[in-house]
C-alpha cells in the first residue's frame, strides 16, 4: 500500500495519495515510508489506534516505540493531533508539504474539542493551550500530545485550584516545532521554566530534549496490555490525578 502511494506521487504529482491502517502496522510498511522520506514523496499516512487506547486489541496492536522511531526518521512530519481542530490542521500541513511525507496518528477513543486548540497552532508544531501565569513566572509547564492533551488540561485545572501558575502546551509535531524561530520556541517553552512535565502514551525515549534535565517524561516504556481504555490508562499511570501528584514534586 505504501509503495503504491509512492508510485502515484512520483507518476502523477497532481494527485495526493493517502493510505491508512493501525499505527502499529507501520512496522510492516517502514521501508515504504522511509522511501517516501528519501525520495521526497509527500504521501499522507493516516494511522489510527495510536496508543494503548486501542483497548482489548492488546499489546500486539498497541504502538509504544513507534512515535520515537518516526521522530528519528529524516524528512518526516510525525503529527499527533488531540481532536478535530488539530486533525484539520494536520491535514493542512500534510497537503501543503509536497516533498515531505506526513504521518497523522489518530486515537481510537473519543476526544473533546478542547478550548484554544487550533488549525493555526498545528502549523507551528507546538503552541500554548492555556496559561494562568503572569510574565512567564511559571510554576510548571505541562506538555501533552494527542489524547493525552486532555489529561494535561485536567491536571492543570486541578493544580490551579492550589494557586499554581501552570502552562499547558500542545506539542503535536516535534519537527514543525523545531522549524520555528528560537524566539517562538522560547515564547512557548521559556528556558526559565525548567519544571516541565510531558504526558504521552508512548515511549519516553527522546523526551529529555523537550523537558530538559530537570523535567520529567511520563509515558510507557514497556508493552501495553488488553483491557478497557480507562483501566489501561490508570494501570500505566496516565491519569490527571497521577500527573497532579508528579507536578507537585516540582511546585
Amino acid at each position: 500500500m505504501g509503495v503504491i502511494c509512492n508510485g502515484i506521487t512520483h507518476h502523477s504529482p497532481g494527485l495526493i495519495p493517502y493510505c491508512a491502517t493501525f499505527f502499529v502496522f507501520t512496522d510492516c510498511m517502514r521501508a515504504a515510508i522511509r522511501m517516501s522520506a528519501l525520495s521526497q514523496a509527500g504521501v499522507i499516512y493516516v494511522m489510527t489506534h495510536n496508543s494503548i487506547g486501542s483497548r482489548e486489541n492488546g499489546p500486539t496492536h498497541q504502538p509504544i516505540e513507534h512515535l520515537a522511531s518516526f521522530r528519528a526518521m529524516p524528512n518526516v512530519f510525525m503529527l499527533l493531533p488531540a481532536n478535530g481542530n488539530e486533525t484539520a490542521g494536520a491535514y493542512k500541513v500534510a497537503i501543503l508539504n509536497r516533498n515531505t511525507p506526513s504521518i497523522i496518528a489518530l486515537s481510537q477513543q473519543e476526544l473533546p474539542q478542547l478550548p484554544r486548540t487550533s488549525i493555526k497552532g498545528v502549523e507551528k508544531g507546538g503552541y500554548i493551550i492555556s496559561d494562568n501565569s503572569s510574565g512567564n513566572n511559571l510554576d510548571i509547564v505541562l506538555i501533552g500530545t494527542g489524547s493525552e492533551l486532555e489529561i494535561a488540561v485536567k491536571a492543570a485545572n486541578e493544580l490551579r485550584k492550589g494557586r499554581k501558575a501552570v502552562r499547558v502546551v500542545s506539542l503535536i509535531s516535534w519537527e514543525l516545532f523545531d522549524n520555528q524561530s528560537n524566539a517562538y520556541k522560547e515564547s512557548v517553552l521559556p528556558s526559565s521554566a525548567s519544571a516541565r512535565l510531558s504526558i504521552e502514551a508512548g515511549s519516553t525515549f527522546g523526551w529529555e530534549k523537550i523537558v530538559g534535565l530537570k523535567g520529567k517524561a511520563m509515558g510507557i516504556d514497556w508493552f501495553g496490555a488488553s483491557a478497557p481504555t480507562s483501566r489501561l490508562y490508570k494501570e500505566f499511570g496516565l491519569t490527571p490525578e497521577v500527573v497532579v501528584a508528579a507536578a507537585k514534586e516540582f511546585c
